[in-house]
């Protein structure tokens, strides 16, 4: 029996004790994904897993990032998405701890990370399905702690010069935020770490530390407000669909390019006035892994059990030694930038 079967096992005996049916029901059909995952408070009673992919999947056994911190404070507490796999919750807690040795303030700001039981989001995200990904703030933890209101209202800072096509503000931008962004690039069990394309291409003309760090941080629509921290798949978590290895080096010409031509921004065609147009089609439940269906159907962990320091305690991942170096490699002004735009190829893969 394989792991995905053990695990499919385990989660539909659960739910059968609690009488649910673990294949999908009419009702659960007539339902989008997004409706029913958002719908979850809480996660499932069982052991962490994430399934599928960072963009159609879900997971089960999610922990909670505790809305307050020494080093963090999670922000928008009403859509209830600081779920996540053990593995990046203990991550985050880390970074936040590195982020303060950075000189980020007195910590981090997170935003999103998942859904209690993973899944698509009625809203924000097409991934962040697999507790896996999470949003960090260009804003630091300010010393005095942020009440409840605060957090919902306070607004994003984005960190380009909206005069000016595709550049970073100077005057909110500094050698700290990018210290902070190459610290998140620099653990090991990060795979991906997604900012806007010109934020990608003032780290490619600062950055004098190790340049191959630059090939984790990869452009993106928006993300000038915020960054995003993608964590490759667990060790011998094989429910988990991996992605691609990022290129070797710092991919600074050749997966840039693209992103100062016009064709990223273009406007959609318009469409043709004689044909009918053509509704989108919602993802369905069916439509993600099986084992989603019994993970919906699982009972749920109290909060407290679930939350990340509480009952369920976790080991913490260590800092990387790798980490201290690259950031104390900064020792010498950014050099000039090259105002020379390479030669743009086709789209790269994020």
């Amino acid at each position: 029996m394989t792991s995905i079967s053990r695990l499919f096992l385990r989660l539909a005996t659960a739910a059968l004790v609690c009488g649910s049916l673990t294949a999908p029901s009419h009702a659960q059909e007539e339902k989008t994904a997004k409706q029913l995952f958002g719908g979850m408070k809480l996660p499932s009673r069982s052991e962490a897993e994430p399934l599928g992919f960072y963009a159609k999947g879900c997971m089960s056994g999610a922990v909670a990032l505790p809305t307050d911190g020494p080093t963090w404070q999670a922000m928008r507490l009403s859509r209830n998405r600081r779920w996540g796999n053990p593995a990046l919750i203990s991550l985050l807690e880390q970074f936040s701890r590195d982020a303060v040795k950075v000189g980020w303030g007195s910590g981090i700001l997170v935003g999103d990370i998942s859904q209690p039981r993973g899944g698509p989001m009625i809203n924000g995200h097409a991934s962040h399905q697999v507790g896996l990904d999470a949003d960090i703030w260009f804003t630091p933890k300010p010393a005095t702690p942020l009440t409840v209101e605060q957090r919902e209202q306070m607004p994003f800072t984005s960190m380009l010069d909206k005069s000016k096509f595709l550049t970073v503000d100077p005057r909110k931008w500094s050698r700290t935020h990018m210290n902070l962004v190459m610290q998140a690039a620099s653990y090991p069990q990060v795979q991906r770490v997604f900012v806007n394309p010109a934020i990608k291409k003032q780290l490619c003309e600062t950055w004098t530390g190790d340049r191959n760090l630059l090939g984790k941080v990869r452009p993106i629509y928006g993300h000038d407000e915020h960054f995003h921290i993608r964590m490759s798949c667990p060790p011998g978590a094989t429910t988990c669909q991996k992605q691609a290895a990022v290129p070797a080096g710092d991919d600074c010409v050749k997966g840039l390019a693209w992103w100062f031509t016009k064709e990223p921004w273009a406007p959609p065609p318009k469409p043709d006035p004689n044909k009918k147009p053509v509704k989108p089609r919602q993802v369905m439940l069916s439509d993600l892994p099986k084992a989603c269906a019994a993970v919906l159907a699982a009972p749920a962990r109290v909060e407290q059990d679930a939350t990340y320091g509480g009952a369920a305690a976790y080991v913490a991942q260590p800092a990387s030694s790798a980490a201290s170096r690259n950031i104390n490699a900064i020792v010498k002004d950014p050099p000039p930038a090259d105002d020379d735009v390479p030669t743009p190829t086709p789209r790269p893969a994020e």
